[in-house]
C-alpha cells in the first residue's frame, strides 16, 4: 500500500493541503464524505464520529445506521510539505464488523506554496481493509483544490479495488470523479461552513452530499449533512459529524 501511495505521490509531483486566507471547519480527511486537500497539522491530533442514518425504509424493516469513530494526526513538520495517518472503527455493515479497522494516509503542501496561482493538491489511500475482499476498499485519490472569492472549488480522481467497489448489478464500478464547493459563510460567522459534494460512481461511494458545519470552540465543530446515492437502488442517509481537535 506504501509504495501505491508513493507512486500516485511523484505522479502528481506536488502534493497540497489549504492553510489560506479562507479556512473550511471540514474534518482534516473528508469534506462531508469524500477525502479533501485538508491534512492535520504537525503531532494535532484529531478525533472524528459520524453516524449515517438511512432516511427511509426497505422491504418493511430498516437498515441499520453505519456508526464511524477515526483518529488521525499529522506526522511531518514541515511549512510546505504535510502528511497524515489515521484508522477508523466501523460498525453497521453486517459481517464486515468482524474486521472494523480500516487505516488511511494522505500528504501535501500548502495552497500558495509555489505561488499565489498554486492550487492545493492532495494524494492519499483510505479505507484500507485488512480483510481480503470484504474490507479491502483501497481506494487511492489524486485531487486539487483552489479558493476564489465565492469559495474554494476542489476537483479529483478516485479509483478502488475493482473486486469491491461494485454496482447494484454486481459489476465493478470502482473509479470516478471528485467535485466540490465549500465556503466559509463569513457574511453571517466565521463559524458556519457549507459544501456541497459529488463523487461520480455507482458503487456504494457513489454520493452527491450536501451540508454544513458550526465551530462551536476553535477545535469542536459539528456537521449535518444529507447523502444522495448515485445508484438508485441505494438509500439515502442523513450525517451527523463531530469532530474535536487536540495536541
Amino acid at each position: 500500500m506504501i509504495k501505491r501511495l508513493l507512486n500516485i505521490s511523484m505522479a502528481s509531483l506536488a502534493i497540497i493541503i489549504l492553510i489560506g486566507e479562507t479556512h473550511a471547519w471540514a474534518t482534516a480527511s473528508t469534506h462531508i464524505w469524500g477525502p479533501s486537500t485538508d491534512i492535520q497539522a504537525f503531532k494535532l491530533w484529531h478525533i472524528t464520529s459520524d453516524f449515517y442514518t438511512p432516511t427511509e425504509k426497505k422491504s418493511l424493516s430498516r437498515i441499520p445506521p453505519v456508526i464511524n469513530a477515526g483518529l488521525t494526526v499529522g506526522v511531518l513538520p514541515f511549512k510546505n510539505l504535510n502528511a497524515e495517518i489515521g484508522f477508523d472503527y466501523k460498525s453497521g455493515l453486517g459481517i464486515a464488523d468482524n474486521y472494523p479497522i480500516y487505516f488511511n494516509i494522505k500528504v501535501g503542501i500548502p495552497e500558495n506554496a509555489f505561488g499565489r496561482a498554486f492550487p492545493a493538491l492532495a494524494a492519499g489511500i483510505f479505507d484500507i481493509g485488512l480483510k481480503k475482499n470484504m474490507t479491502n476498499y483501497d481506494v487511492s485519490y489524486i485531487k486539487a483544490a483552489k479558493t476564489i472569492k465565492i469559495g474554494r472549488f476542489s476537483l479529483g480522481y478516485f479509483s478502488g479495488n475493482r473486486n469491491m467497489l461494485i454496482n447494484s448489478a454486481g459489476k465493478k464500478d470502482n473509479a470516478g470523479i471528485m467535485a466540490v464547493w465549500e465556503r466559509t459563510m463569513t457574511e453571517i460567522s466565521n463559524k458556519l461552513w457549507f459544501c456541497a459534494e459529488y463523487m461520480g460512481t455507482k458503487c456504494a461511494y457513489g454520493t452527491f452530499n450536501i451540508g454544513g458545519s458550526w465551530k462551536f470552540a476553535q477545535n469542536v465543530g459539528v456537521l449535518l449533512g444529507y447523502d444522495f446515492y448515485n445508484n438508485p437502488k441505494f438509500i439515502d442517509t442523513a450525517t451527523v459529524q463531530v469532530d474535536i481537535d487536540f495536541q
